[in-house]
């Protein structure tokens, strides 16, 4: 059978790993790729003794090689917490600018058509609620948040460019705050923050006084998403996200009334530009992609949480990767 080859880079990560199971599921060649500075190879270890999968360690940013035919590309390689990005600025920015230049150009060579992963924090701190896609953002480039930021708006600049330039044939998305199984725990975001606490038996941390928004979108939702925009002939950037909008007070209270436990909430200093709130405008995903939401928070943060609360009790207390001798 002669299957699709699509090569996931990111794949040991939370949205990568998810996207191998999808593809694998749909009949494609899988081919992962990884260098595991945040991601962890037990997402994707149940892959491994399949044939129509297979795995390479190496690093977006140095030159890429894969042999043999390429139809598509999904480029997921970054680290994508603010407690990741923060410790590892530079390696951020490199797999934003010169791993996403790889990308294009292994696309470019092989003819494919590739998929970059963008994110909400193009639009920064929005000074427009909801945010559509023309919406140019309000971000601060010499923040510390503004690796991620900046690396994500330099990385769909450059794949507009290849799209227009070299007629590559591109996609990019723009995702919003997601969760599910395979999140790691100790990443800094709210939602396996308070998970990881409330499971430790920790009063949850919430910063400001809880009143900023997000908007949270689980993870099988967002891979259809990701799914119907790869297979679609629109080449601008389109938001995937849940619209359904909390505020983090609100959320760490529905925590607590899920895990049934006694913790109250803490408060604690806001870090430096914290978007005040996020919700997308998905009317582009809901009039071009056919695509909406399905799976309400109260069923997808049950998910999440027996997934957690399944795992070995080490893993509820494993601190923040530490990141050494990384230039």
């Amino acid at each position: 059978m002669d299957r699709k080859r699509i090569l996931i880079t990111g794949a040991a990560g939370f949205l990568g790993s998810h996207l191998c199971d999808r593809f694998i599921k749909e009949g494609y060649h899988v081919i992962g790729m990884d260098n595991l500075i945040t991601g962890d190879l037990k997402n994707i270890e149940h892959l491994f003794r399949l044939e129509q999968f297979e795995f390479y360690h190496h690093d977006v940013t140095k030159f890429i090689h894969v042999p043999g035919r390429l139809d598509y590309i999904l480029h997921f390689a970054s680290p994508a917490s603010p407690i990741d990005y923060l410790k590892i600025p530079i390696q951020t920015l490199k797999v934003g600018a010169h791993g996403t230049h790889n990308c294009l150009g292994l696309a470019k060579a092989k003819g494919a058509r590739i998929l970059v992963a963008s994110t909400s924090e193009v639009y920064g701190d929005p000074l427009v609620h909801p945010q559509t896609e023309e919406y140019w953002g309000n971000v601060n480039p010499v923040g510390p948040r503004g690796v991620y930021d900046e690396a994500k708006r330099f990385m769909e600049s450059i794949t507009m460019a290849y799209n227009r330039f070299h007629g590559v044939e591109t996609r990019i998305i723009r995702i919003f705050n997601t969760y599910g199984p395979r999140m790691r725990l100790n990443d800094g975001r709210a939602l396996p923050a308070f998970i990881g606490q409330a499971l430790r038996g920790e009063d949850l941390t919430v910063f400001g006084d809880g009143s900023q928004t997000r908007s949270f979108c689980y993870v099988d939702d967002l891979v259809e998403g990701i799914y119907r925009l790869l297979m679609s002939d629109y080449d601008l950037p389109v938001n995937i996200g849940n619209p359904a909008e909390i505020t983090l007070k609100e959320f760490a209270e529905e925590v607590i009334k899920l895990t049934g436990t006694e913790q109250k909430i803490v408060y604690k200093p806001l870090p430096v530009d914290d978007p005040k709130q996020r919700k997308p405008d998905i009317t582009k995903a809901r009039d071009i992609l056919g695509w909406e939401p399905n799976v309400a928070r109260s069923e997808g943060l049950k998910i999440t949480y027996d997934y957690f609360k399944n795992l070995p009790p080490e893993e509820w207390v494993k601190q923040p990767k530490e990141f050494v001798s990384l230039k």
